[in-house]
């Protein structure tokens, strides 16, 4: 007796959901209108794009179909496939930018409003209360589970097309920026369209790389730091274009505005100095404004990057174009044995690879730079004047020659031995 107590409200229950499906069946269309309208007043990125509100009512359609198969038929949820409706609309949000949430917010107010009209339809239907509760239960763990299934997949389908998407967009922002880069005539509007980044503004074009690619656990990682900091130090506008070039280094070029001053970059690039760390080094070109500064900057940039290459760990954390030695040194570097020779030719001992050789050697350029005053040196270098002289005395003996005696190459020559140190220097 109990048996057939127990079994009798579980098979009126199954019979009912059975004809829910049917009912759901008759009303298809009603319940698919009811749903789009619900639907698009409730997730504000569908509101006035008919196209995609179109998609979203066949969307609705198909899976509801999909539903009233579930309920009448009692087949298994876990054979449930997402309709091609349904995925062609999760598909379309993902090309028009529109976050996932929205898609997955579809599914539970549609969840919630179908939820209700089950309820009542039910409740109307069932004689009796006990069978009425136990087919609105059997209605939501069926419904749970198909949603739970269904969203799932086309959640796969948007993300699919999000990565697809992505791709396409990096392949065209790549092909642009090199277009941008060689200098080849481009409609502007265009080439900001397809690299997402203002061109009618001051820039400044960095590149950054992995000095000790070997020991970064991530490197990309460490990239995005560094380009972080340079960003947060230079204050800029908005945020930087970075384009991935290899696994250990990037191009960047941070925005400055258009009411920036190019000159004012070098005081502002100044506090990243001792930010970056991490084994990472940045190169950075002088701020040039519109297309031709994005290239230029870049052009700048490359040649900073060459330098810090060439001169190895002895590179700073970043080497700048917008400081005259460097722009000199980039010269010199792109020969490196002639650099070598006229280093050995023109400072004599003071080429030699030593701490001692070294501090005359800054003193020197320093001495060279503040016009001969011992005074400013020194407080240049928080030296005491005499210290200075002495220093510069040692210095000439060293040369071999005064200071005034080739003093263009001499200047050079230290230049080269600052920026590429032991590379060009002689090795004791």
């Amino acid at each position: 007796m109990s048996s057939d107590t127990t079994t009798a409200p579980d098979a009126d229950a199954t019979a009912l959901i059975e004809a829910l499906g049917s009912r759901m069946a008759g009303d298809l269309e009603s319940l698919t209108r009811q749903l789009r309208e619900h639907l698009a007043e409730r997730i504000l990125p569908l509101q006035g794009d008919e196209q995609l509100l179109q998609l979203l009512g066949a969307s609705v359609e198909s899976n509801l179909e999909s539903l009233v198969h579930l309920l009448r038929y009692d087949l298994p949820v876990a054979d449930s496939h997402a309709p091609a409706a349904a995925r062609a609309y999760a598909r379309r949000l993902a090309q028009r930018g529109i976050g996932v949430t929205a898609l997955i917010r579809a599914y539970r107010l549609g969840q919630e409003l179908m939820t209700g009209w089950a309820f009542e339809q039910l409740a109307a239907m069932a004689s009796d209360p006990v069978v009425a509760l136990r087919a609105e239960r059997l209605f939501s763990e069926l419904t749970f589970r198909f949603i739970d299934s269904i969203s799932e997949q086309v959640v796969g389908e948007y993300e699919t097309e999000r990565a697809r998407r992505q791709a396409q967009r990096n392949t065209m922002r790549v092909a642009m920026v090199e277009e941008l880069v060689a200098g080849r005539t481009i409609d502007v509007a265009t080439a900001e369209q397809a690299i997402g980044h203002r061109l009618r503004q001051h820039h400044l074009a960095v590149i950054a790389w992995c000095a000790e690619a070997d020991s970064q656990a991530n490197p990309v990682a460490s990239l995005e730091h560094a380009i972080d900091t340079l960003v947060r130090a230079v204050g800029a506008s908005s945020t930087p274009l970075v384009l991935p070039r290899e696994r250990t280094m990037a191009w960047a070029w941070l925005p400055l505005g258009r009411g920036l001053e190019p000159e004012l970059g070098q005081v502002l690039l100044e506090p990243s100095l001792s930010a970056i760390g991490g084994g990472v080094r940045l190169a950075a070109g002088r701020p040039g404004s519109g297309a031709g500064g994005f290239r230029t900057s870049h052009l700048e940039a490359s040649r900073a990057h060459r330098l810090a290459v060439a001169a190895g760990s002895h590179a700073a954390a970043v080497t700048s174009f917008l400081r005259s030695d460097v722009r000199t040194a980039t010269m010199l570097a792109q020969d490196l044995e002639s650099t070598r020779q006229l280093v050995a030719g023109t400072l004599g001992r003071l080429s030699h690879d030593t701490d001692g050789a070294r501090r005359l050697r800054e003193t020197l350029q320093a001495f060279l730079h503040h016009r001969g005053s011992f005074v400013a040196t020194g407080g240049h270098l928080h030296l005491h004047k005499n210290t200075v002289k002495y220093r510069i005395d040692k210095a000439v003996e060293e040369l071999g020659h005064p200071i005034e005696q080739e003093r263009l190459e001499l200047e050079i020559a230290l230049v080269a031995a600052d920026q590429l140190g032991p590379v060009v220097l002689q090795q004791t």
